[in-house]
């Protein structure tokens, strides 16, 4: 039986490095920090430009030398083969000046003129030209000797007598000595400017990146019980600094909801603690009291402490939700329906509630969470109204920006501009006996100004001739046009 197969090893390649470099070896050169990553690229690249402007430039210096030296050579060739092909070879004039030499050979091979340097010389070319014409040839070794290259210009041309090649010699000194030179500059001038760029890159990138550890430095130090520390701000108005400011705010964020939870757990145990202590009261005076007449007093009392506590998790539940910003199921609806709902559904209600509900009002939302802020309103008129509350929607705005505003007032004792805002916060209470007595917690406006927001809206206490006026401003969704057949 065949031995079953060894499953396979899988290696996790890092995406940010090169297939080269995921060999060990080579991984460990790689630069890790980012200002090491920039020196390195920054003189990768200007090795990269000086290796091809130095190609270039020794191309371009060698290229306009040879063409001043083939010039001088090819005219005093072109000048004897016009000589060779008259019959006046006698007539040669001396070299030109950059010309080192001037030989005349025949189809044979016999030297028929030369220059003085070349006289008794033998033919530099011993095989037969095959048709008139010019052409280019670059000597390592000329028949001068020396250690600089020649360039020959050799011309055949036909005469009476038959085929003449007419050859003419120029050293090339002058562009071996400039390519020494140019080279020799370059090898001296490129791993200085190669330093000078790598100098002054790591200690740019440094200074740059200096903030960002001071930054990184101050954020790993901030524990959850220093979110009052904020990271430096640079002088620059760069993006460093922008990132500090941006640390800074979110730093706020952190600190302002840390401490929020710490209010809203203490306030909670606070909360939970009475309601608590006071049903253990009521058992133990049920258990001690062996009368069954006062039992069912004892066992209502503890059922409406029981009552209190269940709303209040299912507060606190609620509260949980939205500040972990759970997504909500999202529908267009009618908001007169929903509020229209949430008012008949209410039973035993102390002060009847007045409707005025315009049609028609379109909003984006959950009717479950759009129907609890309005039953948390009508329970906080419901709490303070002495006769009357009235409940109205209407919509506000032109066709292209509508706004829903529903409105909940009651003829209570009101609210005092100065705490118009102190109201939403969480277990506030501007009453606090009174609102124990009537039930209350102070999560209500709470909850309900919080739901409010998740629809982007608004929940406001405004100016009322008499008692509280809550005012709640949602989007009206844009009415579906009907598609034309």
């Amino acid at each position: 039986m065949a031995e079953p197969a060894l499953p396979r090893r899988r290696f996790r390649r890092r995406p940010h490095l090169p297939r080269l470099l995921q060999w060990s070896p080579l991984r460990r050169l790689w630069p890790m920090t980012v200002r090491a990553r920039a020196t390195v690229g920054a003189v990768v690249v200007v090795a990269a430009a000086l290796a091809l402007a130095s190609f270039a430039l020794l191309g371009l210096l060698e290229g306009n030398l040879l063409r001043n030296a083939e010039r001088d050579a090819a005219r005093q060739a072109e000048t004897v083969a016009r000589l060779a092909a008259s019959g006046d070879l006698e007539k040669m004039r001396p070299t030109l000046h950059g010309v080192d030499f001037v030989q005349v050979v025949n189809a044979r091979g016999r030297v028929l003129r030369a220059s003085p340097n070349l006289a008794g010389e033998l033919s530099l070319v011993p095989v037969k030209p095959l048709r008139p014409g010019t052409v280019f040839h670059t000597w390592k070794t000329g028949p001068l000797g020396g250690e600089h290259r020649q360039r020959v210009v050799q011309v055949t041309t036909e005469t009476p007598q038959g085929m003449v090649t007419v050859f003419v010699g120029t050293s090339l000194r002058d562009v071996d000595a400039a390519d020494d030179t140019t080279a020799a500059a370059l090898a001296v001038g490129g791993p200085l400017l190669l330093a000078t760029v790598a100098f002054v890159t790591w200690r740019v990138t440094g200074r740059a990146l200096g903030p960002v550890e001071a930054i990184r430095a101050e954020v790993a130090e901030i524990s959850d019980r220093d979110l009052h520390r904020r990271v430096p701000v640079p002088p620059t108005r760069d993006e460093v600094a922008r990132l500090a400011q941006t640390m800074n705010t979110t730093l706020d964020r952190l600190e302002s909801a840390g401490n929020r939870q710490r209010q809203f757990i203490a306030d909670a145990s606070h909360e939970l603690r009475s309601p608590i202590t006071v049903l253990r009261t009521q058992l133990e005076v049920a258990l001690a009291v062996r009368d069954p007449e006062l039992w069912p007093e004892l066992i209502s009392g503890a059922l409406q402490d029981i009552e209190r506590l269940q709303q209040l998790s299912s507060d606190l539940l609620l509260l949980a939700r939205i500040d972990a910003a759970q997504p909500m199921a999202s529908v267009r609806l009618d908001l007169g329906s929903v509020v229209r709902d949430a008012v008949e559904a209410r039973l035993g209600d102390r002060v009847p509630v007045r409707t005025e509900l315009e049609d028609g009002v379109l909003v984006e939302g959950s009717a479950l969470w759009l129907a609890r802020v309005v039953t948390n309103l009508l329970d906080n008129a419901q709490r303070f109204a002495g006769r009357r509350v009235d409940l109205v929607l209407r919509t506000t705005g032109g066709p292209s920006a509508r706004t829903a505003v529903l409105e909940v007032a009651d003829d209570g004792p009101g609210i005092p501009p100065g705490d118009r805002e102190r109201v939403f916060e969480r277990f506030t209470r501007l009453d606090d006996a009174r609102s124990r007595d009537h039930g209350g917690a102070g999560l209500g406006l709470a909850i309900a100004r919080d739901l409010t927001a998740h629809h982007g809206g608004t929940l406001t206490a405004e100016d009322s001739p008499r008692g509280a006026r809550l005012v709640v401003r949602l989007p009206v969704a844009e009415a579906t046009q009907p598609s034309r057949a």
